[in-house]
């Protein structure tokens, strides 16, 4: 596979990208086919730059086997070229991304991260932040399946 790089993006890159990234990072580690591939995550904000994702996240997905350890950084324009897909968190980041892209050729990048999934297909995943460790533990069952149908996808780009 010829390598593709991933965006992942949210409001502060604490709690939903991170957790994205480290979901796709665990299950295309699983995969030789997905070796080359670039993961990263983002927020639209500039609140936490540097931070570690949310400890509540963290521990969250420590318990599924999942390491966050990505540091926050904010979304710049340059991504779109550097990134072959673009996936949002919610409607909301999906549409500021939006107001980001020049082209129309940017615009065909973003999605809702959930776009690839089954069950919460263009669903909006919620922010945690304020929420107990249902929250969590939902945000990161939404991510499994997105992301688990991200890769579907990619693996069927290579067989056409």
């Amino acid at each position: 596979m010829t390598m593709t790089a991933i965006l992942f993006v949210c409001l502060g890159n604490i709690c939903r990208s991170p957790a994205a990234e480290g979901v796709l990072r665990h299950l295309a580690a699983q995969d030789p086919q997905f070796a080359g591939i670039h993961i990263e995550s983002c927020g639209l904000g500039d609140w936490h730059i540097g931070q570690l994702p949310d400890l509540r996240m963290r521990e969250v997905a420590k318990t599924r086997g999942l390491t966050l350890s990505s540091r926050a950084q904010r979304f710049r324009p340059s991504f779109f070229e550097r990134f072959d897909y673009i996936l949002a968190a919610d409607r909301d980041v999906l549409n500021d991304l939006y107001q980001f892209a020049r082209t129309s050729e940017q615009k065909t990048i973003i999605h809702l991260m959930t776009a690839f999934a089954t069950n919460f297909k263009d669903e909006d995943v919620p922010d945690p932040y304020y929420s107990g460790d249902a929250g969590f533990e939902l945000v990161l069952d939404m991510l499994e399946e997105s992301c688990t149908g991200l890769l579907d996808h990619l693996r069927d780009l290579t067989k056409n």
